[in-house]
């Protein structure tokens, strides 16, 4: 063997087992701070895909080794609040309720509206890991409704009315509604306004690697349906909102320490269910950038 000859890295021996309903698998045994070879890390995408969510069960794994992670799947997108950015490490928001002399240590009403992560970018997310690190004894848990049934369970003059339409979504749609926005919701300056200008996304859109339509628009971001008339697009909206989180298209992940979560944010949306106020709850959230939506 050469001196620049490298010993294969040996597989680890994990488990996939799917959650109940239609949507999310538990990924067991897997060692995230440990590297992964192309076998695994194969095994873990093609999980991902099937199955739109993976929860990755008792991780211990530093800031970097989440990173290292996820920049597997893609480059890591930048949030716009600087300010929830974990020191030395801009990749990671933090999402927390937790405030420390007064002032908050993380993007503390994150999730307060059903959306999929940075929808309101040219290049929404692929997908999104969020990390425990502090949980609530109570309450915390994330919801999720998978948009790819909403599509298939649509009603047909539903369907037809919103098939090759754009929409068009808004990272301030909502910015400061809310109880305690003010305390999460810094005013954006100009040159964070000019990251987050209004794009107009397909209503329903291809998933690009498996092929499959899906839902593309939320009540957190999507401010309204280009081309029709405003009471007509309200309408719509409203209906296609309700429609998408019915019970029988929405998985609750009621957290675990050291879970990791990984959604595709191309097949489902997601909304954070509350936490006791009293009650800390921390979490780590890195965002791989996607494609454009088609």
């Amino acid at each position: 063997m050469s001196a620049l000859s490298f010993a294969p890295l040996p597989s680890q021996t994990f488990e996939v087992r799917p959650l109940q309903g239609l949507v999310g698998a538990e990924i067991v045994g897997l060692d995230l701070s440990r590297p992964l070879n192309d076998e695994d890390f194969a095994r873990i995408h093609r999980a991902h895909l099937d199955y739109h969510l993976v929860v990755f069960r008792d991780q211990h794994i530093t800031p970097q080794q989440q990173i290292d992670f996820s920049r597997r799947f893609g480059v890591l997108q930048i949030h716009v609040l600087k300010q929830f950015l974990l020191a030395g490490h801009p990749e990671i928001l933090i999402v927390s309720n937790i405030v420390e002399n007064g002032q908050p240590v993380g993007l503390g009403d994150a999730g307060k509206y059903w959306h999929s992560d940075l929808s309101y970018k040219e290049l929404p997310s692929l997908g999104s890991m969020l990390y425990a690190q502090e949980l609530p004894s109570e309450g915390g848990d994330t919801l999720f409704a998978d948009m790819h049934r909403a599509w298939d369970t649509l009603p047909q003059h539903l369907q037809d009315a919103v098939e090759g339409k754009l929409a068009v979504h808004s990272y301030t749609a909502r910015y400061s509604e809310g109880k305690n926005a003010a305390n999460w919701r810094p005013t954006l300056t100009a040159e964070q306004l000019a990251q987050v200008v209004t794009v107009s996304h397909p209503v329903v859109r291809t998933h690009p690697e498996n092929g499959r339509k899906a839902l593309f628009v939320s009540e957190g971001f999507t401010t309204h349906i280009v081309g029709l008339p405003e009471d007509e697009s309200r309408d719509i909206l409203d209906q296609l909102y309700a429609h998408s989180v019915r019970p029988e298209n929405v998985y609750r992940h009621q957290w675990q320490p050291h879970d990791m979560v990984f959604w595709d944010n191309r097949s489902l949306i997601h909304l954070a269910a509350g936490t006791p106020e009293h009650l800390r709850r921390k979490l780590y959230r890195t965002t791989i950038q996607g494609d454009a939506p088609f």
